[in-house]
C-alpha cells in the first residue's frame, strides 16, 4: 500500500510539473517567419528537390488567373453585345412601324397629290384583248410583231 501511495504522489507531482511548464511556440513561429522572409527557407534541400514541382504549381496558378480574367472579359463582351442587340431591335421596330405608317393608302395618296397624281374613283376592271386586236394596233402604229 505504501508503494501505491508513493506512486500516486509521484504521478501527481509529475502532472503538476507538466501543467506548470509554459508552452513557447512563439520562438518557433518567429524563426519560421524569419527563414521565409530572409530567404533561408528557399535554400533548404527539401525545397530545392521540389523546385520543378513549385515551378509547375506557379505556372498552373498563373494559367488559372489568366483564365479567370479571360472569362470575365468574355462575359463583359457578351453583356455589351446583348445591350447593342436590344438597341438594334428597338431601331428595327421603330423603322418598321414608320414604314407601315408611310405605306398606308391614305399616306400614299397624300404624297401622290404633291406630284400631281389623283386617286382614282373608278374601281379596277379587266381589259380583254385578242391577238388580232394587238396586230391591228401595232400595224396602226407602224410596228410589226
Amino acid at each position: 500500500m505504501l508503494i501505491m501511495e508513493e506512486e500516486k504522489k509521484d504521478i501527481l507531482q509529475d502532472a503538476g510539473k507538466e501543467e506548470m511548464l509554459p508552452v513557447k511556440k512563439t520562438k518557433r513561429v518567429n524563426r519560421r517567419i524569419s527563414q521565409v522572409l530572409g530567404g533561408e527557407y528557399l535554400s533548404q534541400k527539401a525545397v530545392m528537390n521540389n523546385l520543378y514541382f513549385l515551378v509547375y504549381l506557379t505556372i498552373l496558378t498563373m494559367l488559372y488567373i489568366s483564365n479567370t480574367y479571360y472569362a470575365e472579359k468574355t462575359f463583359k463582351d457578351i453583356e455589351k453585345i446583348k445591350n447593342e442587340l436590344k438597341e438594334y431591335r428597338f431601331q428595327y421596330i421603330t423603322a418598321k412601324s414608320a414604314l407601315m405608317f408611310h405605306s398606308q393608302q391614305s399616306e400614299v395618296a397624300k404624297r401622290a397629290i404633291l406630284y400631281g397624281l389623283k386617286v382614282t374613283t373608278l374601281p379596277p376592271y379587266k381589259i380583254f384583248y385578242t391577238k388580232a386586236s394587238l396586230k391591228s394596233e401595232s400595224q396602226a402604229q407602224g410596228k410589226t410583231p
